[in-house]
């Protein structure tokens, strides 16, 4: 379990992360083939949450 520490600085990341992502813009310039391949895979994985929740 980690400590409340590391959990804000794990939070604080995933923001920097997020924002420098869209200030990039990272995944719209990847290749076509990693994108659908990138959208496949985030699709897979939110079907499974959604089938785990039943």
């Amino acid at each position: 379990m980690p400590s409340q520490k590391q959990r804000t600085a794990a939070r604080r990341n995933i923001k920097k992360a997020a924002t420098a992502a869209r200030k990039k813009r990272t995944i719209a310039n990847l290749p076509a083939r990693t994108r659908t391949a990138l959208g496949k895979q985030g699709a897979k994985m939110a079907r499974r949450k959604r089938r785990s929740a039943r």
